[in-house]
């Protein structure tokens, strides 16, 4: 009998060729610049098929909460894939996942409904929006992204809606309280929070006097991880309530610890009407979530029958992974670990800022963390594509997965991210900032 062998492993090469035969274009930017096709992952580690391994900062872009593979991750999945995978009856893992968000969300959001993917709750929540207030507009932020979506692309501050309209109307914007990139160049706080005032003059001259909701993200993830003054959540709470809308707060990659807190709303002053989930809700898995108060969330038509529903939200299989990714997060306090690991990767950022004349500004919080490089500081002009995919590339091949192929870096590792695996991603991505200082 002629003794069987095991296929030759394709290599990385191989296998974004075969991919790219039949995958539209259009995947993340930085997978098609890494050009590696990766085989397994552990912690904050991946390793590619060629068996190279990576330090991941990038963590799926804030969606990896717990690491790959944690093990009670792996067997909650493992063990609920044995019983039953699909349906809309209840089933015992959604009512304990529903029960657990109830617990660690604030208290008056105490009514949820279970999604797929972050654009679908978002999508939700305007339905949600327009069923209680009856009224039909949004107010959104420049630099937002809330997903792509005809609805969310309304609200989507960025050029890259450009060629797809029409899109619904109703949508009026403003910008975003951040600083660094302030459109009015003026510094805070001596600025006075101008960028709320134009908020409400866009509410009082755009609107057709039908605002259902403003929808914010707390901290802006896709804009670079921007970090607002303390003022001006509050600041858009109480334009919110002047005309009669609803906060809907979009925290779908700042929830669950990423930021040091278990939600960033409450730390910033605020307590939305609605709320939006996704991303580290169920560390990978496709789940999302909207947690309303309970005043609202009975609005018709959305609470309609089928309604608020969806075919594959809260489906037992994903809601046994979200509630191994929450429970987890809650009994090993994630959150706490994100402020401490955080603190730690801010200092260095900040050191490099010192160091490297290319480094703009830094910010943080928790592990939500980003740098801004710049060919310049007085003007902030963003260091050239070709610089920042050149660093990109260096990180790839000396081991460390970070978003540094643009201008304004972003880093959002997983939550148990363990010190050496900090320490070993920090040293390695200084040394590209360093290969790149001298190439420079």
């Amino acid at each position: 009998m002629t003794p069987t062998t095991s296929a030759p492993i394709a290599s990385s090469e191989e296998l974004r060729a075969r991919e790219s035969a039949h995958l539209t274009p259009g995947l993340q930017h930085f997978a098609i610049l890494a050009g590696r096709a990766m085989a397994k992952g552990r912690g904050s580690k991946l390793w590619d098929v060629e068996g190279r391994e990576y330090i991941d900062f990038i963590g799926g872009i804030g969606v990896n909460a717990l690491g790959h593979c944690h093990p009670k991750y792996v067997k909650a999945i493992q063990d609920q894939a044995e019983k039953l995978t699909v349906g809309s009856f209840t089933s015992e893992p959604r009512v304990k996942l529903l029960e657990l968000l109830a617990k660690v969300l604030p208290k008056h959001l105490s009514h949820l409904q279970l999604y797929s993917g972050g654009t679908e709750a978002v999508e939700a929540a305007m339905r949600l929006a327009k069923s209680h207030t009856k009224k039909w507009e949004f107010l959104s932020f420049w630099g937002g992204f809330h997903g792509k979506t005809m609805g969310t692309m309304a609200m989507m501050g960025t050029t890259a809606k450009q060629g797809l309209g029409p899109f619904p109307p109703g949508n009026l914007s403003a910008p975003y309280a951040n600083c660094y990139r302030c459109p009015f160049k003026l510094k805070y706080p001596s600025c006075g929070m101008l960028c709320a005032e134009f908020a409400r003059d866009a509410v009082k001259h755009q609107s057709a006097g039908a605002l259902a909701a403003i929808v914010v993200e707390p901290m802006q993830g896709t804009a670079g991880n921007v970090i607002p003054p303390k003022e001006w959540l509050p600041a858009l709470a109480s334009i919110a309530k002047e005309f009669g809308a609803l906060l809907i707060a979009d925290e779908m990659i700042t929830g669950f610890g990423r930021t040091g807190t278990m939600f960033a709303s409450p730390e910033l002053g605020v307590q939305p009407d609605i709320m939006t989930l996704g991303k580290g809700i169920a560390s990978g898995f496709p789940l999302s979530a909207l947690a309303a108060r309970p005043e609202i969330s009975g609005a018709k038509p959305y609470a309609a029958p089928s309604g608020s529903s969806s075919s594959y939200g809260g489906n037992p299989l994903a809601a046994a992974a979200a509630l191994a990714s929450v429970s987890t997060i809650v009994d090993e306090d994630l959150a706490a670990n994100s402020r401490r690991q955080g603190e730690k990767f801010l200092t260095r950022l900040n050191e490099w800022k010192d160091k490297f004349p290319f480094v703009g500004e830094v910010r943080g919080k928790g592990l939500f963390l980003a740098m801004e490089l710049v060919s310049d500081r007085e003007t902030k002009a963003p260091l050239s594509k070709e610089k920042t995919e050149k660093l990109y590339q260096l990180g790839v091949a000396k081991g460390i997965l970070s978003m540094s192929y643009a201008a304004a870096v972003r880093f959002q590792p997983a939550l148990n991210i363990t010190d050496d695996e900090l320490s070993k991603g920090l040293d390695l991505l200084e040394e590209t900032l360093t290969e790149l200082s001298r190439s420079a």
